[in-house]
Formats: structure tokens, sequence, C-alpha cells
């Protein structure tokens, strides 16, 4: 791979200033990294140019076909200057698992780790100083042939842009209340629900609007077969507390491999609490409130880090957790996390990457 050559705007965005300014996914930084590739030459043409809008064919498959993927990951500014990424080698190598799914070209993973820590770099100034925000980093991969017929592409896009964030939810780390989807279902084992590609979060969107008509925030996904056994919530991995043991959905092949999933888990055997990846019932979950064992929930995800579930609601069924307050073990959790990322804690895990001081 060559070196990445820069071109740089000449028109730079005044910077937000509060958090509230960012809100999540709205705002975007000056520069993006781009590359090319194409069957019988491989990636090519490394590049940081002014953040735009693309130029494609309107036959081109990724339009028509849902041949893309992409990924979700943050630079978080701590107090002490230093800007840091949080486990990115995880999310290329994910981007890789996903990119084999939908036949997309595999990238090399440190090249683009390099891309980023230059780009974040250039793009210092936009990484947010304020407590709870963060640059949102956003790569992702398109098919751009401009023909149609369903077929794996040959020329595709590889594009990484930046989002100065606060919060994912407004409501920071205040509890969200939950409604367990009984009709539709988001993927099925040997689908592409491991896979983070943009056809599984369309599929979500039905049931999130009935979810929000009802008053809850998210979706609870049960499997795609007997619908009785839990997946995901919204885009997020979902935990429980069960009479002292911290139980979550295996990886079936049906569940994205969360990120801060694998990092919780860590963090759980670390300190010594019980936790299992098994098969969960919605069923078990009732049985287990009404018996005073169901303790504590809350999913995980890059964007909200934590988010505990206050009110759980199945069928004619609806529980309040731990008096719908943040449960001490999501807050331990929330705290170990955050602070190993925005370097208040020791890194003791060694799953931060260092990139530049502002």
């Amino acid at each position: 791979m060559t070196s990445i050559s820069v071109t740089l705007t000449g028109n730079p965005q005044d910077k937000p200033s509060t958090v509230k300014e960012m809100g999540f996914g709205k705002l975007f930084t000056d520069h993006m990294f781009m590359m090319n590739y194409r069957t019988g030459r491989g990636w090519y043409d490394p590049r940081i140019v002014p953040f735009g809008d693309l130029s494609l064919s309107p036959a081109s498959l990724c339009l028509h076909y849902g041949q893309t993927v992409f990924e979700g990951l943050k630079a978080y500014c701590g107090r002490d200057g230093q800007v840091r990424l949080f486990r990115p080698d995880e999310n290329f190598n994910r981007l890789n698992r996903s990119n084999q799914r939908l036949c997309i070209p595999r990238i090399d993973p440190q090249f683009c780790l390099e891309a980023l820590k230059q780009l974040v770099t250039l793009e210092k100034d936009w990484v947010p100083r304020q407590e709870g925000a963060s640059l949102y980093i956003r790569p992702f991969v398109i098919a751009t042939d401009p023909k149609l017929g369903v077929k794996s592409g040959d020329e595709y896009l590889f594009i990484i842009i930046l989002s100065p964030s606060g919060a994912y939810y407004e409501s920071g780390l205040e509890p969200v209340k939950i409604y367990v989807e009984s009709n539709y279902v988001r993927a099925v084992r040997g689908g592409m629900g491991e896979a983070k590609t943009g056809g599984n979060y369309a599929a979500s969107l039905a049931a999130q609007d009935e979810a929000h008509e009802q008053g809850y925030s998210q979706v609870m996904w049960l499997d795609g077969v007997e619908q009785k056994y839990i997946e995901e919530i919204g885009a997020m991995n979902a935990f429980f507390l069960l009479d002292g043991q911290v139980v979550t959905p295996g990886l079936t092949g049906s569940i994205l491999a969360g990120i801060t999933r694998k990092s919780v888990i860590s963090l759980l055997e670390r300190w010594g609490i019980p936790v299992a990846e098994r098969r969960v019932e919605a069923q078990e979950l009732v049985l287990a409130y009404e018996r005073g064992l169901l303790q504590e929930a809350f999913c995980t995800g890059t964007a909200a880090v934590i988010s505990p579930i206050g009110e759980l609601k199945w069928r004619e069924h609806v529980m309040t957790m731990n008096g719908g307050e943040t449960g001490p073990v999501a807050r331990r959790l929330y705290d170990a996390l955050t602070g190993i990322q925005y370097g208040t804690l020791p890194d003791e895990m060694g799953w931060t990457v260092n990139v530049c001081h502002i």
C-alpha cells in the first residue's frame, strides 16, 4: 500500500462548543479518509480529502442489493489531553468478518488503523473535551459497480468519517424502557445477524416505531425461529443479573459480537462476578422477576457504552428493574469502561491506543 495523500479543506468549519450542539451523528469534521478497490488491482489510492458528497452512479450495486458494511468506534480526549481509541483492532477485525459474509474484499486492519490515527490527528481540534462527549468514528465499505444484476461487486469504496457527538441517549446513564418484540424478527441463524450491515438495521425500523408509539426507547429482539429466546436490544447486546449471576445471550450466528459486550465479559471475569453466555428465554426473565431474582438488566454498545434497563415489557408482563434505578453492576461497568476510555483509570487490560495530544 502506498502512502496516504492529504488534501486539506479550504473552508474549515466552526467547531461545536457545547454537547447539546453536537447531538449524536449530526455534525461531521472537515476531512474524511477514502480508498478504492478494483478486482485485479486490490485496494489503492488511500487519501484524506475534504468531507463532501459522493458521486455515484444510480446503478451502483450498494443502492440496489445492499452490499455494504460499516463499523462504529470512538476517539476520547482525557483530562491529560491524550486522545485515545478503544480496541480499534477489534473493530477492523470485525469489519473483515462482515466483509467476508457480504463477499467484500478484506481490508488490511493495521493499515486502516494507521490511516485512522492520521485522520484523527489531523482533526484533533474536533475531538470534544467535554465529559461524556467523544469523536464518533464511522468506517464503511460500499460496492460501487455501475451495473444492475445480483452479484458481488468488482469495485468498492472504503471511507472513514468522523462526528463529534454527545451522549447517544439524552438521559445519559438513566435507565431506559424496553419493549420485547413478539411480531417482527431482526435476524436468523445463517443470515446476516452477526454482520454489521445496513439491512439488519432497516429490518428493525418498523418494530422500533411501534415501540416508540408505546412509550419505549428500544426493542428487545427474540430469536427468528421459536421467538422465545432473547437476542439483541436495538443495536446493542443484552445482559441480565439473575440471582447473582450475569447472563448474556450466546453468539449463535444471529447476534452481533459486540466489542463492548466482549469487554464487559472480561471485566466481570476479572472482578470474580459469575458470568455466563447462554440462551435466555423471555419466559425465564418473567419467572425470575416474579421470584425477585431478576436484579438488573442492561445493554451494551459503542454508542451508549452501558444502558441500564429500568422497565421491560413482554406481552402483558411489565417488569421494573432495581426500582427503576441504575443498578450497581451496570454503574460499576460504566465507570470502569469510561474510566479506561478517558484515561482516568489505568488501562490494565491494554485496550486503548494513544493517537495524539491536544
